[in-house]
């Protein structure tokens, strides 16, 4: 079977082979502890769920107009007025079977072959596959863990050419925990505007930061760079939706139609009862996020200060989302029983297989010094997995 060219260049999800994995051995009845999730550990709140409900009993179970219905337009609309100071149009909004949907479909009704697409790197796992898969090129931005993963305008500069067309930014990040200051988007801004460069804004984990941290939108900056930038967002992480696939886009009308566009000749509409769900879910639901975002800087600090402790192990304070990526490198080189830890992906192997606890190796995130480690589980089970990565690195010699 010949498949096409495109399919054959782009990789699995890294996250989803991990998953997967650990998955299997505990349907082996091996007791693994798993860090690779990527969804938070807590229930749907119990409003969001009688709004589902209602929906069901009211026989609201078929088909949606292809972008979303217009009372969860006005529901993100209003959300987006209300906490990020910016105004939109039902036609500038698009809702889809979650962030990664509507993140595809954006490469789809932006990209050509040739054009190009900065990426801060350490990265999430899709972005890079989604704009090849477009016929663009990936074009990646180096940060540091001195620099806190942050891209600044020095850097951006240094890649950009006549084919740059887009930045793709994620404040708070998957895997990294950075998050931009508004001076640090001003900076990223201007320059996009010298360069009419599209910003594309992943803001999926707005809600779950720490330490004081106010997340701004890259699109509330000027009017002027609102008509480069497109949002988007979604209910998975803030409001533990992961399963019920809602996702939007907030951007340009031109931009949005042909989201929509594409949107109508692959999944036709989002699940109507999730979106139904979700309206609920931007309205009524504060004190259910700021709970969850409380519990995960508790957690963020503990395994923030355990993994500090750890011999060979240095690691980045996180601002948001729910992962620390910590460094490992001074790991590589060292064995035990056989294991050999030359990369991440040799350490996360070694740490399932030895320790029993699922990490997500860092080449998949474009660093191949760091590990993947998700506190989206119980303290309990932080506690236990990292009792058990301690111990597996002091074996290593």
């Amino acid at each position: 079977m010949l498949l096409s060219k495109r399919v054959q260049r782009i990789k699995p999800s890294l996250t989803i082979e991990s998953t997967i994995k650990a998955e299997a051995m505990k349907a082996e009845g091996v007791d693994v502890v798993d860090f690779g999730a990527g969804e938070p550990d807590f229930e749907t709140p119990e409003n969001i769920k009688e709004a589902a409900i209602q929906a069901i009993h009211e026989g609201f179970t078929k088909y949606t107009v292809v972008g979303g219905i217009p009372e969860l337009k006005d529901a993100i609309i209003e959300k987006l007025e209300r906490e990020n100071r910016l105004t939109y149009r039902r036609s500038e909004i698009v809702v889809s079977c979650g962030a990664k949907h509507s993140l595809y479909n954006l490469s789809q009704a932006l990209f050509d072959a040739g054009d190009e697409v900065v990426i801060p790197s350490p990265y999430w796992v899709s972005y890079p596959d989604q704009v090849d898969l477009a016929d663009a090129t990936p074009i990646f931005v180096e940060t540091s863990e001195e620099g806190a993963f942050k891209m600044t305008g020095e850097s951006l500069k240094k890649v950009l050419s006549s084919r740059t067309k887009a930045i793709i930014l994620n404040s708070p990040c998957n895997p990294t925990g950075t998050a931009y200051t508004r001076q640090e988007l001003e900076e990223i801004a201007e320059i996009a505007l010298s360069k009419r460069l599209y910003i594309i804004s992943d803001e999926i984990y707005e809600h779950i930061v720490y330490d004081g941290y106010c997340p701004v939108s890259i699109a509330s900056l000027s009017e002027e760079i609102k008509h480069l930038a497109i949002l988007v967002n979604g209910v998975s992480k803030s409001y533990s939706m992961t399963g019920w696939r809602i996702g939007y886009a907030a951007g340009p009308q031109e931009i949005i139609a042909a989201m929509t566009k594409i949107q109508g000749q692959s999944t036709t509409s989002p699940p109507s009862i999730s979106q139904k769900a979700s309206i609920e879910a931007l309205r009524h639901s504060e004190k259910s996020v700021k709970m969850m975002a409380a519990e995960f800087e508790k957690r963020r600090n503990y395994v923030y200060e355990r993994l500090s402790t750890i011999e060979g192990v240095s690691c980045f304070k996180p601002i948001g989302a729910f992962y620390v990526f910590p460094n490992i490198s001074q790991l590589f080189g060292k064995s035990y029983k056989g294991w050999k830890i030359v990369n991440s992906s040799d350490l996360a192997a070694y740490l399932l297989e030895e320790a029993r606890v699922m990490t997500v190796a860092g080449i998949g995130f474009g660093d191949d010094r760091y590990i993947r480690i998700s506190y989206a589980t119980s303290m309990e089970n932080l506690k236990e997995g990292l009792d058990r990565i301690e111990r597996a690195v002091a074996k290593l010699e």
